[in-house]
């Protein structure tokens, strides 16, 4: 009888790791629902490619007076959606929160000018670059004393919380660096002496100007160069490789740089 009693518990508890166990890459959340973790298979089940960046970056990522999503990044997401037989699906997400975003798979990629740093890849993968571009500084027209890195010492810089730009900004002792959530507020900060120079990405910068006239320069050259990668969560590498073959199909039939030239007028940088 003893036996029997624990030959029944023995099966039920292997009854229940069985159970518990998960497999495929799929997991069962708080409601008992099945996630998937597999970023390729839940693409492929749904038919789209939710990608996210913070859609407030012109012009990389912003609404038209339509409502619509516009820009580079949104023009290679597209694209690289199409070659991968599915809709791009735009999620606009504040910048401090996309890697917590993705992390929780709220999406599935981030396509929103991320510089690739090893910091940030010990939380995700990423890509292969689509973007060199590189930081410069940039200050009011009639500023004459600001034309390299050294030279933001003992000076007020606005820079991105949580970005590069604040990095290469902190790497000079005695820049009095300010933090801001949104590109457009130390644009205008710097425009109305409340700073003294900015730092941010060449090709931003380079778009703002000619696009709003604003009474601001490009003060240096490239203080920092940054490649730009697409951002997955880890432990997706068979939809990285995917990905990586459709940007090098757009780069190789010249699709990446009809896209490129159409937002920047240039060529693009090569690595």
């Amino acid at each position: 009888m003893k036996k029997k009693v624990v030959f029944i518990i023995i099966s039920f508890f292997l009854i229940s790791l069985i159970a518990g166990c998960n497999f495929g890459g799929k997991e069962k959340s708080s409601e008992g629902k099945e996630n998937d973790k597999s970023v390729l298979n839940r693409m492929e089940k749904s038919n789209v490619l939710n990608v996210a960046f913070e859609g407030t970056y012109p012009p990389f990522n912003f609404l038209d007076d339509n409502d619509e999503f516009q820009g580079f990044d949104v023009d290679i997401s597209n694209e690289i959606a199409e070659r991968l037989g599915v809709k791009a699906n735009f999620i606009a997400t504040k910048w401090d929160g996309l890697i917590g975003g993705l992390k929780a798979d709220k999406f599935d990629i981030i396509i929103g000018q991320m510089t690739v740093t090893e910091e940030r890849k010990k939380s995700v993968d990423f890509t292969d670059p689509y973007v060199i571009t590189g930081s410069v500084l940039v200050t009011r027209e009639d500023t004459n004393d600001i034309t390299k890195l050294e030279d933001i010492k003992g000076k007020k810089v606005g820079v991105g919380g949580g970005t590069t730009f604040e990095e290469v900004a902190n790497s000079v002792e005695g820049a009095d660096v300010k933090l801001y959530k949104a590109v457009s507020d130390y644009i205008q900060d710097l425009t109305n002496e409340r700073l003294d120079v900015i730092i941010n990405d060449q090709l931003l910068i380079s778009y703002n100007i000619k696009e709003n006239k604003l009474p601001i320069k490009i003060a240096s050259g490239i203080v920092n160069k940054d490649e730009i990668g697409m951002a997955v969560n880890k432990g997706n590498e068979d939809f990285i490789k995917k990905v990586n073959t459709a940007l090098k199909e757009m780069k190789d039939d010249g699709t990446y740089n009809e896209i490129y030239k159409k937002w920047f007028g240039t060529d693009p940088i090569q690595n």
